[in-house]
């Protein structure tokens, strides 16, 4: 269960990533409240995320531990990379620094977690 809330709050996070990151380029005074529903998320997501650590920490005991702990500093890393473009951007400043970071840990992420034995079958 842990693991479709986790996919679904990540889901939901990038989107309304995207979505309060032009709402800030275009001024909207809402594009605050909506940001707050983003950090809410990166909690969820953190919390979820360490419970599947946590399970996989018990499960397995070989050198893919070291991987998933590689995982998720890499996840973590997302998340401040999302939250450092959206302040980035709410203050004025070029977030172009925020979307590389957010870009190469995603693309990071994403490789390590189809590739590890809990991802799919054609990325092994």
């Amino acid at each position: 269960m842990s693991t479709s809330i986790h996919i679904t709050a990540w889901a939901i996070g990038i989107i309304l990533f995207l979505v309060t990151f032009f709402m800030y380029k275009n001024k909207n005074p809402k594009s605050k409240m909506l940001h707050m529903i983003v950090r809410l998320l990166y909690i969820i997501i953190f919390i979820t995320g360490f419970l599947l650590f946590w399970g996989v920490m018990k499960q397995i005991n070989n050198h893919y531990q070291m991987l998933y702990g590689f995982k998720m500093l890499g996840g973590l890393w997302v998340i401040a990379a999302m939250e450092i473009t959206l302040v980035s951007i709410s203050k004025g400043k070029n977030p172009a620094a925020g979307w590389i970071q957010f870009i190469i840990a995603f693309l990071i992420v994403l490789y390590l977690g189809l590739s590890l034995p809990l991802g799919w079958y054609e990325f092994k």
